[in-house]
Order: C-alpha cells, then sequence, then structure tokens
C-alpha cells in the first residue's frame, strides 16, 4: 500500500507539472493586452516594452518556466495585474475559498446521499416503473447541457418555490438552489453506476448460492451485494469532483457567489492571465487529488484488491 501510495503521488506530480507547463505555455501565446491594466492602445512601444521586460516576459520560456516555480514552492501564485492591480493572488482567492468548499462538498454529499439510494432502488425494481423514472433522470442530466437546466431551476423553481434567485450570505436560504444544481449531475452519475454496479452483483454465483441456503434477501443486500457494489462505485468519487468543479464554475457566476469558479469567468473575460493561470493551477490540482482519492478508497474499501503487481506475477 505505502510504495504504491507513493507511486501514485508522484505520477500525480508529474501530471500536475504537465497540466500546469501546458497551461503557462499557452498563456504566453495570448495577446499580450491581459498584461497591462491600463488602456493598451494608448502606449508607446516603448512602454510596452518596458513593463514586459519588468514583469519578466522578454525572458527566455525556460527561464520563466524556471522562476515560475520557483515561486510557486514559495506559495506564490502571482499578483493580479487587471482585477486588483498588484495584489497577490493568494490574498484576492483566500475569502473566495470557503464559499467554494461549502457549496463543493454539500453539493457532493448531497449527490451521495440521493444518489446512492436512487441507484438501489433502480436496481431492485429492475425493469419497472422506479427503473424507468430514475433512468429517464440519468438520460435528461446526462445528455441536456449544464447551463439549460440551471437557468431554467434559477427562472421557474425561485418563483414557484419562492427561493431568491441570487445569493445572498446573510440569507441562508439562498444557498439552498445553488448546492441542489451543482449536485444534479453526481446525483445521475450515482444513481446510474450503483444500479450497474448492483446488478452485476445481483446476477454472481454467491448471490444464488446465498439465496439457496435461506439468507433473507434482506441480509443478501445488506451484507454482500451492496458492500461489494461500493467498491468499484469508490472509483466514481473523481468524477463526481471534476463535474462539480465543472459546475462550480457556471453555478457561482450564474446565481452570484463569490466563489473561485465566478471568479476564474471574470479573469478570463477581463483576460488577467496571472490569475486564470493560478486558478487553474488550483482546479487541477483538486482534480489530481479525486483521481488519486478514488484508486485508494476502492482499496480500503476491498482489502481483496492488491494495488501493486507480485514478483513473477504476469
Amino acid at each position: 500500500m505505502l510504495r504504491y501510495t507513493i507511486k501514485r503521488i508522484t505520477r500525480s506530480i508529474l501530471t500536475l507539472f504537465i497540466i500546469v507547463t501546458v497551461v503557462f505555455l499557452l498563456l504566453r501565446l495570448m495577446p499580450i493586452e491581459g498584461y497591462f491594466a491600463e488602456n493598451f492602445d494608448l502606449l508607446t512601444d516603448q512602454q510596452i516594452e518596458a513593463q514586459l521586460r519588468v514583469m519578466g516576459l522578454l525572458d527566455p520560456l525556460h527561464v520563466q518556466l524556471f522562476n515560475f516555480y520557483r515561486g510557486l514552492l514559495r506559495g506564490d501564485l502571482g499578483s493580479s495585474i487587471i482585477i486588483l492591480r498588484n495584489v497577490p493572488i493568494t490574498e484576492i482567492i483566500a475569502p473566495k475559498i470557503p464559499y467554494s468548499v461549502y457549496f463543493g462538498l454539500t453539493s457532493i454529499a448531497i449527490a451521495i446521499a440521493v444518489g446512492v439510494p436512487v441507484g438501489l432502488l433502480m436496481a431492485q425494481f429492475k425493469g419497472r416503473l422506479p427503473d424507468k423514472i430514475g433512468s429517464g433522470y440519468v438520460v435528461i442530466i446526462k445528455s441536456v447541457p449544464p447551463p439549460v437546466y440551471f437557468l431554467f431551476l434559477q427562472i421557474y423553481v425561485t418563483s414557484l418555490l419562492s427561493l431568491p434567485m441570487l445569493f445572498r450570505e446573510t440569507n441562508p436560504v439562498s444557498w439552498i438552489l445553488p448546492a441542489i444544481c451543482m449536485s444534479l449531475s453526481g446525483i445521475g452519475t450515482y444513481a446510474m453506476w450503483m444500479r450497474r454496479f448492483m446488478i452485476d452483483e445481483l446476477n454472481k454465483d454467491y448471490v444464488k448460492l446465498a439465496r439457496a441456503k435461506g439468507l433473507k434477501n434482506s441480509k443478501v443486500m445488506r451484507r454482500h451485494v451492496i458492500r461489494n457494489a461500493f467498491v468499484p462505485l469508490s472509483q466514481q468519487l473523481p468524477v463526481n469532483i471534476l463535474l462539480t468543479i465543472a459546475g462550480s464554475i457556471f453555478v457561482e457566476s450564474l446565481f452570484g457567489i463569490p466563489g473561485m469558479g465566478g471568479f476564474l469567468i471574470t479573469a478570463i473575460q477581463r483576460q488577467d492571465n496571472t490569475v486564470v493561470q493560478a486558478l487553474v493551477l488550483i482546479y487541477s490540482t483538486v482534480g489530481v487529488i479525486g483521481l488519486f482519492l478514488g484508486d485508494l478508497l476502492m482499496a480500503l474499501f476491498d482489502p481483496r484488491i492488491k494495488l501493486v503487481k507480485k514478483e513473477g506475477a504476469r
């Protein structure tokens, strides 16, 4: 287990290095207007060159990349150039992180709490009404673009249930709909995979043998089927985390939540390249950590899974 963990951590660091390096290089191909807070058209060529030199953007790419990683190891993500000029990015995003963490964790908790029981119900009533309703939900939620049903919920559900349309920190009721919106895709994911894994387990020989021995169906489901179905389901955690990240970018902007997702949209729109670079790094880190945790959780739920190859194994 320790050997595998070290190996996966090394791979995760390498993956992050590749992602950040690619993003860094791509941003250097963007128009240089994203590095100037004032009206770029009014600057002379000499002023543009002088500012680029001060920011180190005229250095060779490998020198720029080295300086970036050196600052990153010190916890320096750089400073905003346009949104809040010369303010460290860490100071800007620090008050935004709690909002993103709250809504992210809440939406994942809702997705697990709702999606898993729905998947169990669909598997137990395969081919019947509960299964058809659940399958219909999964098809809709996976085929319709998220912005479409986010806008639908914001426009119609808020008026139907008298919920606030925009987020207000002092009004806890306004926190409900954004959390639900972010959890919708996760609910569909957990329901779909839980149904599949449950049906796979129910068709295995050990279940038929347990029933033949006279064990009650509820005991077979509780002690064997559900437990074994959770093993592959644990790998869906990274997918849910990534979907939550993608959903938060739009939901936070749509509901006016002062989190990192909406801030990333603002940074892209205003072409604040250093802020975009820092936020992509943070989101990439969260995604890679999610993939890492998925593998570890699968091994923890089922000790029979061997994460490292034995000597002489083919």
